[in-house]
């Protein structure tokens, strides 16, 4: 058998494995999302209110800040002498922390000339430290990014989650921005998924919620016994999820509870952002694999190996961006090369792998069962279950942002896959400013937030 022969059985054998690796997360996606008629769960309305701390970390943020807080105050359905609002101004040279006071939030102003603790860890770090040192007997912390708005009832929302035992809780993710354009509405598509399907079927069968991103809930007893916030890893905040389940904390889902946040609107600002996230995460994946796999076995908790497998999708990224389109075009080109068009020919000379014919319609039909169903199937069944909370009056407004969404998985497989052979960069990029109020409740039907298109560039 020719040398060339075992060389393409070895590749085919390497590919079959990767290809099953691949999988498995993929699958793990898929029956997310075909759970999605599972009801949501809501937490009992409690009568107890307990006191709450707000946290908002926030770098020169002046042009957003003054309405983070004001609404804050304005719009949460929850008794005003029950929260306060901490605005963190890291290392400012604008007046954020001026408009931050004047709107109402007590204002810790930490500067600290370091270049590498310029990280929003740093910021939260020291200001939940300075909340300890005030002796507020809080109940539970609240983090949010300086230009996140929330729905009405968030306080209240999670509160009920906190009375009913949660310790640790995320909420549902939308977008301000989610109508800007036909970007921005793929972008959020995608970003909403593991809210509405993923999120929901994890809290449903008591597997832990990925808690990683803005409107977090921390009980306040978590903050004091690790002293702080004890996480400093470029992905922080799933840094701080891990830590706590290994010390077995639970982490939930707040459905009704929502965060609106800034969508990058823009293949460039796609890219910052996943830049980071991809070195972080795959940081993270190294660090703490061990740990995890060990814990799924010492607290027999699925939630470790559920954890493990979506953050594969950074891996993933790399391998779909590097090695799958090597391997088929060596593939195609190697079985045109020697004319094996059928699976006959192509076993007549030991290989073993179909022949070109079978194995161009094979890929075909799994790119046409992953574009439609993975990609515009899984866009428009989110577009008809949650377009209110998605900030859109009508489906209509978000059906292009549908048809868009497998060009948009794309794009993020590609930008994750550069962010983890690229160095982290914390670049400026375009903020689009809400004019109205994002902090109604849009699942409930209110008119979604109007948007103010602005060359104002802030950190992201």
């Amino acid at each position: 058998m020719p040398w060339h022969v075992h060389l393409y059985n070895v590749l085919n054998s390497i590919n079959s494995v990767i290809l099953i690796i691949i999988g498995i997360p993929f699958m793990l996606q898929f029956i997310y999302m075909f759970l999605f008629w599972l009801p949501k769960k809501k937490f009992p309305k409690s009568e107890k209110k307990g006191r709450i701390a707000v946290i908002i970390p926030a770098h020169n943020e002046g042009e957003v800040i003054s309405d983070t807080v004001k609404l804050l105050f304005a719009k949460q359905k929850y008794p005003r002498e029950l929260f306060d609002v901490y605005v963190v101004a890291h290392n400012c040279t604008d007046d954020t922390a001026t408009l931050a006071e004047q709107a109402g939030a007590k204002v810790l102003v930490f500067n600290d000339p370091d270049p590498r603790r310029g990280r929003a860890a740093y910021a939260l770090n020291h200001g939940m430290q300075q909340m300890l040192a005030t002796g507020i007997p809080y109940d539970f912390v609240l983090h949010i990014d300086a230009d996140n708005h929330l729905n009405d009832e968030f306080f209240s929302l999670m509160n009920d989650a906190f009375q009913a035992g949660c310790q640790i809780a995320r909420p549902y993710e939308s977008a301000l921005n989610m109508t800007q354009n036909k970007f921005t509405k793929a972008c959020g598509l995608y970003y909403t998924f593991d809210s509405r399907f993923s999120s929901r079927v994890r809290e449903r069968l008591h597997i832990d919620a990925h808690v990683n991103g803005s409107g977090a809930m921390y009980s306040y007893e978590i903050i004091k016994r690790v002293g702080g916030y004890d996480c400093t890893a470029m992905a922080d905040d799933t840094e701080f999820c891990f830590k706590r389940m290994l010390q077995g904390y639970r982490c939930h889902f707040v459905e009704d509870a929502i965060v609106y946040e800034d969508l990058p609107s823009t293949f460039k600002d796609t890219f910052s952002r996943n830049r980071r996230i991809a070195a972080g995460n795959l940081r993270l994946l190294g660090r703490y694999t061990p740990a995890l796999l060990w814990n799924s076995i010492k607290q027999f908790r699925f939630s470790f190996i559920e954890q493990l497998l979506t953050y594969m999708f950074n891996i993933i990224c790399v391998i779909l961006c590097t090695w799958i389109p090597f391997f088929y075009i060596f593939d195609v080109a190697y079985l045109w090369a020697n004319g094996l068009y059928t699976n006959a020919s192509a076993s007549a000379v030991g290989l073993n792998a179909p022949g070109l014919y079978s194995q161009l319609t094979l890929v075909g039909l799994i790119l046409l069962v992953l574009f439609i169903v993975a990609g515009i199937g899984q866009g428009m069944l989110l577009v008809l279950l949650d377009y209110r909370k998605l900030g859109a009056t009508k489906r209509r407004q978000l059906i292009d942002g549908a048809l868009l969404f497998p060009a948009f998985t794309v794009v993020y497989c590609l930008t994750m896959a550069l962010g983890a052979f690229l160095p982290p960069k914390w670049n400026k990029v375009k903020r689009n400013k809400v004019a109205t109020v994002a902090g109604t409740d849009v699942a409930q039907g209110d008119e979604p937030p109007a948007l103010l298109t602005t060359d104002e560039t802030a950190n992201n």
